[in-house]
């Protein structure tokens, strides 16, 4: 297992199924978004699925834990990031199930085939480039559109997903009108949103849509998702995420 790390990096429990994911502090490590996306996610049988910007493979490796059946790639621009996704699927026995590129997610309909994906998930940058010192460092590239938009994540999952296949993205309330005109645009009807708070008196600070390609339209606003309580303590709910086995409630795929 030690031969799988490098320098700096550490391997953590997802308290799921026993799936594990190397990181490193260092870097840029998963947060309680992405694990939010994947726990909204809903799957099918041999689900053939795709998550652009990977990053460490955290969003595959936990759908992985809902199914025994999907087959996932996970597209990452950055090779050093792809390559300790690459190693936490190993280190999960997971290379018959995940496949992890490192390509430039613009150019993802080069290399997968256009037209045949069920889901397309995304936890994309959050923020515009516009002012960054440092373009190329790791965390500004994993927070900020520096090498790709908005516009490209959606437009690249309507050309992967099969027709009525669905899209599932994280991001931020502030981009909710952006999120909304680039997926009409791109044939992805809006279908399920959730606004995540960080407290019950707070505004949300996230957001989780479902989107469906080619679908008709008609929008559903689920209710509110709240991460803390007034004492600074996870809500019930987030406990039942990050704490219950995927796999109890059956094998977590839908019919």
């Amino acid at each position: 297992m030690e031969k799988l790390l490098k320098e700096n990096e550490r391997i953590d429990d997802l308290q799921i199924k026993d799936l594990k994911i190397i990181q490193n502090p260092k870097g840029f490590c998963f947060g309680i978004d992405a694990v939010l996306l994947a726990n909204f996610v809903e799957l099918r049988k041999n689900a053939k699925i795709v998550d652009l910007g990977t990053g460490t493979g955290i969003v595959p490796i936990l759908l992985a834990g809902k199914s025994n059946s999907s087959h996932i790639y996970g597209i990452e621009i950055q090779e050093e990031v792809a390559d300790m996704a690459r190693r936490s699927v190993e280190l999960n026995s997971l290379q018959d199930r995940i496949e992890i590129v490192t390509l430039d997610l613009k150019k993802a309909v080069e290399v997968l085939p256009v037209n045949t994906f069920d889901i397309v998930t995304s936890n994309p940058p959050y923020m515009h480039s516009k002012g960054l010192l440092n373009p190329e460092d790791k965390k500004s590239i994993s927070r900020h559109e520096v090498k790709c938009s908005l516009e490209d994540v959606v437009a690249t999952a309507s050309r992967l997903l099969k027709h009525f296949g669905k899209f599932f993205m994280v991001h931020r309330p502030q981009r909710l009108v952006d999120i909304m005109y680039y997926c009409r645009k791109y044939k992805l009807e809006p279908k399920k949103i959730r606004f995540i708070h960080p407290t019950y008196d707070k505004k949300p600070n996230l957001l989780l849509i479902e989107c469906r390609k080619a679908a008709n339209p008609e929008l559903t606003v689920m209710d509110p998702l709240y991460v803390y309580k007034a004492d600074g303590e996870y809500t019930e709910e987030i406990h039942e995420i990050y704490g219950r086995s995927m796999l109890e409630k059956g094998d977590g795929e839908t019919d």
